[in-house]
């Protein structure tokens, strides 16, 4: 069974930093490719990051580019996305996913995963 557990979420004041945590489970981790998305009230989900751990090769929304920092260490199963100087904008809830097998494409749209995790709350206030 395919699990997502997502964690690292919180509060956190404007030009802050979290970083998000998405522990993985039940697949062949280094086959696939693990996106966080995010999803704001009365927004539209949307892709934030992606990483394939199949070659490292990653994808960040141009909202969080150079912000935003997209790691997976394969020996843990687990991928990091590290949040820096934090904007109200921000605010979302966080969610993991994850595709695969993949080859050498990496998918960004929502649409394009299969699997989820539950979410994790990040809010930045001013």
């Amino acid at each position: 069974e395919v699990q997502l557990v997502e964690s690292g979420g919180g509060l956190v004041q404007a030009g802050g930093s979290l970083r998000l945590s998405c522990a993985a489970s039940g697949f062949t981790f280094d086959d696939y490719a693990i996106g966080w998305f995010r999803q704001a009230p009365g927004k539209e989900r949307e892709g934030v990051s992606c990483i394939s751990s199949r070659d490292g090769s990653t994808y960040y929304v141009d909202a969080v580019k150079g912000r935003f920092t997209i790691s997976s260490d394969n020996a843990k199963n687990t991928v990091y996305l590290q949040m820096n100087s934090l904007k109200r904008e921000d605010t979302a809830v966080y969610y993991c996913a994850a595709q695969g097998p993949i080859s050498s494409y990496l998918p960004t749209d929502q649409y394009e995963y299969t699997y989820w995790g539950q979410g994790t709350q990040v809010t930045v206030s001013s």
